[in-house]
């Protein structure tokens, strides 16, 4: 999962190199922290947060496969 979500923040912003996921487990739930570089934050989100969505769609998605919650987290 962290894998996946750092390669299509990657491919949204302008400095690849600054992207880092971190993972943070609970016993049913994991939480994926994206930090990016300041600039970049608008392009992961998206006009009206449309990227940030399509994101989590896909979380959501996997996560039925996976019988694990999976929540993503924009941090500045």
């Amino acid at each position: 999962m962290k894998e996946m979500i750092e390669t299509i923040a990657k491919a949204l912003v302008d400095k690849p190199e600054e992207v880092e996921v971190k993972e943070i487990k609970g016993e049913n739930t994991s939480v994926l922290e994206l930090k990016v570089a300041k600039d970049d934050v608008g392009k992961v989100i998206g006009k009206g947060g449309k990227n940030a969505q399509a994101i989590r769609t896909l979380l959501m998605a996997i996560s039925g496969k996976k019988n694990r919650r999976y929540t993503l987290e924009i941090l500045d």
